[in-house]
């Protein structure tokens, strides 16, 4: 077994132990999206021109993806503690592999993330959601949702070593509720005025939510949009082969470097 499985393996275990001993913020964090779910699925259905079970059909891909992005703020928060406590000064100096630390951090929510999955959907297939697609498209999207939960959790711990103040970090954090706002997770992008229908339909977040819909067969993809959305799946896959590709080595790099 290599060093880096061995080592990321053991970081893996240390960081679910971490979110076991604390379950409140277990709790809140998978029962946040059900509520927003309930809220604007009930609220923003009752005002937009896709009432009732349409718009909820519509919302739950978005809302899967806008909790997704929220590896960010997660990731920058647990890597911004760890540093701001002297964790990561520990772990530096244990001969492991200088990716492993972030790497179990990174694994470790993307499990929390599958296994919170699971009530949300079932939630969602209550309000009316349902799978109109094929089973094997059904699991593609979920692989695919999580793909890209494994790359924001990247941006996250990279962001939360370089703040390395847990205050800093929760205050930045908290500001990455508007990527989803800036996308077409809530409401469809064709009524956006040109510039920022542009920025929306560039978003990594459009393109994900357009091919969850697509996967589960909720919206059809539409063709005069932006690359990315027009083509989702290859957009998506794009976006998450870019952000894993810059974000990881900055991460493992920066923790590497330490206070230095």
């Amino acid at each position: 077994m290599s060093t880096l499985t061995y080592d990321g393996g053991a970081m893996l275990g240390r960081q679910l132990r971490r979110i076991r001993n604390n379950p409140g913020l277990l709790i809140l964090t998978q029962t946040m999206p059900i509520t927003m779910l309930l809220f604007f699925g009930y609220v923003f259905g009752s005002a937009l021109a896709m009432p009732g079970e349409q718009y909820r059909s519509f919302l739950v891909p978005g809302l899967l993806v806008a909790t997704a992005a929220n590896g960010i703020m997660t990731g920058m928060f647990q890597a911004a503690q760890d540093t701001h406590r002297g964790v990561m000064d520990r772990l530096r100096t244990l001969p492991m592999s200088r990716a492993a630390v972030p790497l179990g951090q990174a694994a470790a929510d993307l499990v929390v993330t599958a296994a919170g999955t699971v009530p949300f959907l079932l939630v969602g297939l209550a309000v009316g959601w349902r799978i109109e697609g094929s089973a094997l498209d059904a699991a593609g999207a979920v692989a695919l949702l999580l793909l890209f939960r494994f790359a924001t959790t990247w941006i996250g711990i990279f962001l939360g070593l370089l703040t390395r103040n847990e205050e800093a970090a929760g205050q930045l954090g908290g500001a990455t509720f508007i990527l989803p706002l800036l996308s077409n997770a809530y409401i469809p992008t064709n009524g956006l005025p040109g510039w920022l229908r542009t920025v929306a339909e560039w978003n990594p977040i459009s393109a994900v939510t357009t091919a969850l819909r697509d996967l589960f067969g909720n919206a059809p993809v539409p063709q005069d949009a932006a690359w990315p959305v027009a083509h989702p799946v290859a957009g998506s896959l794009m976006w998450c082969a870019v952000l894993i590709a810059v974000f990881a080595p900055l991460a493992v790099r920066r923790y590497g470097r330490g206070e230095g």
